[in-house]
């Protein structure tokens, strides 16, 4: 229903700082378009992709590619999404938003904006393995109900580390959070030798925090900030 999955789509006012923070973690440029007016920057490790948009945008935001747009508006209409958005017409690059029942921003454009990388395989930094986009919601039901007919699938609630509840998609995965520490959304890496990898980052100088779930262990777990505010979520995961 959404179309195919693009990047997520982050606000930040300096560019080269924060392309330069993901390039210092392992992530690839991807050659972009000139469909922006404003500066944009793509950085991917061949599964997550991250849109770098000097314009202020609505930030985090789910951007999904759906051909032939206009008409995919009146169906996403059929199933109960509401645009509060929308840019439509021969003229202009079609593009549309809503939002999801926690006030996640979805953008869905006409044609996509980059060309991916031509990487060997997909690239781990040294962040690990990305996992899920995390929302933080308070109604997992409503979230549930109202992702799945858009073309996620929801897995049974995990209690352990924290309760959250999968939804899987061919190219994007959202991880539901039910943790008062997490107040915002995360980009989520897991990594079962995640201790040696934060490790790593504090020997290079980056600062990590412990502003996550009271039942993950600091010591194999932590909170990345990047320079624009994005915040990543790295933890253990078993082997």
């Amino acid at each position: 229903m959404l179309g195919r999955f693009l990047e997520i789509s982050i606000h930040t006012a300096v560019i080269q700082e924060s392309l330069e923070f993901y390039q210092s973690l392992g992530f690839e440029q991807a050659p972009v378009g000139e469909t922006w007016p404003h500066p944009y920057a793509v950085v991917t490790d061949g599964r997550l992709f991250i849109g770098l948009h000097g314009a202020l945008i609505r930030s985090p935001a789910l951007t999904f590619v759906l051909p032939e747009l206009a008409t995919g508006v009146d169906k996403l209409r059929e199933h109960g999404v509401s645009f509060d958005q929308e840019r439509l017409g021969s003229d202009v690059f079609n593009q549309a938003a809503f939002r999801d029942p926690s006030g996640q921003t979805v953008n869905v454009l006409e044609a996509r904006t980059f060309s991916p990388p031509h990487l060997d395989s997909t690239v781990l930094t040294t962040c690990g393995y990305f996992s899920e986009f995390g929302l933080p919601v308070r109604d997992i039901a409503a979230s549930r109900d109202f992702w799945e007919p858009l073309g996620f699938v929801a897995l049974e609630e995990e209690a352990q580390p924290f309760p959250r509840t999968a939804l899987t998609s061919d190219l994007l995965n959202l991880g539901l959070y039910r943790a008062r520490s997490l107040r915002q959304p995360v980009l989520t890496f897991e990594d079962p030798d995640m201790r040696e990898r934060l490790t790593r980052l504090r020997e290079r100088g980056f600062n990590l925090s412990d502003e996550m779930p009271d039942s993950l262990d600091a010591s194999t777990n932590a909170i990345l900030e990047a320079p624009e505010g994005t915040r990543l979520l790295l933890m253990q995961s078993e082997r």
